[in-house]
């Protein structure tokens, strides 16, 4: 009616109109009294007592994680977490809650929110042993109930159990910080560097220990403050004599990850370490003082790369802090602008074998590469210290898994990162039968079925404790 006579009126002039006039807001229509519209389709509540076990067939795009059930099924992961009293109820055990949010970190889901969109999948469910898989506020805020102390417990277990797969410990480690940057505004959160960044902002401090051999993270701390990061390196040596019952045998680090003191430590206790020495002005004018004569050629022979042929100096120097002589390695014409200071207490390996075992270094930056590109390492959950360690864990466990699949797969696949394992064998969909004694997983035809064949993957007769104690097969079409 005002539009007719020429009156033109916002909403909001309207509202207010109809206020001064005494009108009330008008009663929320009932459910009932709507017109008929699309609504969302309610999911059944995740409860392990519904699991639907009867004779059936279903499709599920998770296809590629039954091929991890192999593995899994010869984990007690369920007396692993009850030993480590993770939190679990009736409706949700603790292995059915780890197992989903595994199945997402396997599948390479950037957060648990993402699984909103996938709760209909019953493929998902059946591998966590579930009849529906929990809702995002559940997966959210389990990690919540985790005690801190039950995390370094728990990953002894894990990898312990995991060494009886075919992954065997390793006796070199190389170790690194890594911030996971966070971008709110928690003033709890302290400021570390950045690397891919080159500065320094706000973030979480996560300590990281790679196997030099293997390739497998074998710890990880997501809850470190500035003034507790130069300790950590001890806490890890501890955490691995606890576990295997001896110190590490080498540990690969650089210059800013631990302090002098820190290094006599570690020769105390008989480990060796190869590191780098934080270069000044000083250091460097007394190299370039050095006559040429005094510096020695050698050739890298264990390393592919372009410099193969660098130029040293082998000295033997003391450190304030540190109690005894440290060897000292300055390396020329390896493709930097300035020399390169090596630091050790190996004093008796050769030069060539030292340069070339701290180059190799460059596998656990690749390793982290590979954690933040498939795991989504810096997609930081938030910035309560007890969240990012659960969801370091989850990648720990995730990184041990895909090299399980890749030690079996082989086929160059060693060595290959867990993008490419999970594009070329686990992103595949497959019909799932459930039959009165086993469960048959027949996936699609793809191009790299042949390696999963030569693998044995298709003479898999494993039971499945969490599903029945059914038999998994798995057929390839």
């Amino acid at each position: 009616m005002l539009e007719e006579s020429g009156h033109q009126l916002s909403l909001a002039a309207i509202w207010q109109t109809l206020q001064e006039e005494g009108f009330a807001r008008l009663p929320r229509r009932a459910d009932e009294e709507r017109p008929p519209t699309l609504r969302p389709t309610a999911a059944d509540v995740a409860d392990i007592r519904q699991l639907d076990l009867t004779p059936r067939s279903l499709r599920t795009r998770f296809g590629g994680l039954f091929l991890f059930l192999p593995f899994l099924a010869q984990i007690p992961l369920d007396r692993l977490l009850s030993e480590t009293d993770f939190p679990g109820s009736r409706m949700i055990p603790a292995g059915a809650a780890l197992r989903s949010l595994l199945g997402l970190k396997l599948f390479g889901s950037a957060r648990h929110s993402h699984v909103m969109s996938s709760v209909f999948d019953e493929g998902l469910a059946l591998f966590a042993g579930l009849n529906v898989v929990p809702k995002r506020s559940f997966l959210t805020e389990y990690s919540c109930r985790i005690a801190p102390s039950g995390y370094p417990a728990f990953m002894k277990r894990w990898f312990a159990a995991i060494n009886q797969l075919g992954i065997d410990r390793g006796v070199s480690f190389d170790l690194d910080f890594h911030t996971i940057p966070y971008h709110g505004d928690d003033a709890l959160v302290e400021k570390h560097y950045v690397s891919k960044r080159s500065r320094k902002q706000k973030g979480i401090l996560a300590f990281l220990a790679q196997d030099a051999e293997t390739r497998v993270f074998c710890y990880a701390h997501g809850s470190i403050r500035k003034q507790d990061q130069a300790d950590e390196i001890l806490r890890f040596t501890e955490f691995w004599k606890e576990r295997t019952g001896k110190w590490p045998q080498e540990l690969i680090f650089d210059s800013k990850l631990t302090t002098h003191a820190n290094l006599h430590r570690l020769t105390q206790r008989g480990i060796d370490f190869i590191t780098l020495r934080r270069r000044s002005f000083e250091m460097l004018q007394q190299v370039y003082r050095v006559p040429l004569s005094a510096w020695r050629r050698i050739e890298l022979t264990s390393v592919t790369r372009e410099y193969r042929t660098p130029r040293i100096l082998d000295q033997t120097i003391t450190l304030s802090g540190y109690k005894g002589s440290l060897r000292q390695v300055i390396i020329a014409d390896l493709g930097h602008e300035q020399p390169t200071f090596l630091l050790t207490n190996q004093l008796r390996r050769s030069a060539p074998q030292l340069v070339g075992r701290y180059a190799q270094r460059m596998i656990i930056e690749n390793g982290i590469a590979d954690g933040i590109d498939f795991f989504h390492m810096d997609a930081l959950s938030s910035a309560v210290a007890m969240k990012v360690d659960c969801d370091l864990q989850l990648t720990l466990m995730a990184s041990s898994l895909y090299r399980l699949l890749a030690l079996k797969v082989k086929n160059g696949y060693q060595r290959a990162r867990s993008r490419h394992l999970f594009r070329d064998f686990v992103d595949a969909t497959a019909l799932v039968t459930i039959e009165k004694s086993a469960i048959e997983v027949r996936f699609q035809k793809r191009a790299h079925n042949p390696l999963l064949l030569a693998a044995g993957f298709d003479r898999v007769d494993q039971r499945v404790p969490w599903l029945g104690n059914k038999r998994l097969r798995l057929v390839f079409g």
